[in-house]
């Protein structure tokens, strides 16, 4: 079986039975997702759902960057929305040098059965300059959440 292509900028693909993934490139920085429903930490009757999600980051370009901070945007199926920033992620503030990756795991607790995250890392280059690349959006979706088709 021959690898498939990588989807386009902000898209995503199916691979395999489930898994989902998310990409977007910004500066020569592509940035992945692949969330999974995580069942063990999830209830239906408290109201909890629980996600993992994997990010990767290739640094593709041709300068050395630090990732600096994170800025969340978390929307339930009421809409409901949560802000989350703060300093690199999962404790850590990789630097990337040119060909370079990055992965990380983490997770996020919802009250629905469905919603989405979309968000930013701000970079900084090694000569000194701050940037912003984008995480692409992506959808978190239980087994309990109910689809209607028009």
């Amino acid at each position: 079986m021959s690898p498939r292509p990588p989807p386009a900028f902000g898209s995503r693909a199916v691979f395999g039975m489930m898994a989902i993934m998310y990409r977007a490139v910004t500066r020569q920085i592509e940035v992945t997702v692949e969330p999974n429903f995580v069942p063990e930490q999830s209830s239906a009757d408290r109201s909890r759902y629980f996600w993992a999600y994997t990010i990767v980051i290739t640094n593709s370009g041709d300068e050395t960057v630090q990732l600096k901070t994170r800025h969340w945007i978390i929307t339930d199926a009421t809409g409901r929305q949560q802000e989350v920033k703060g300093e690199g992620v999962v404790g850590e503030q990789p630097t990337l040098a040119p060909g370079e990756r990055f992965e990380y795991t983490s997770g996020v607790p919802l009250t629905t059965a469905s919603g989405f995250m979309t968000g930013r890392y701000q970079m900084v280059s090694a000569s000194g300059e701050r940037f912003e690349i984008d995480v692409p959006t992506f959808s978190l979706d239980s087994p309990d959440n109910k689809r209607v088709l028009n």
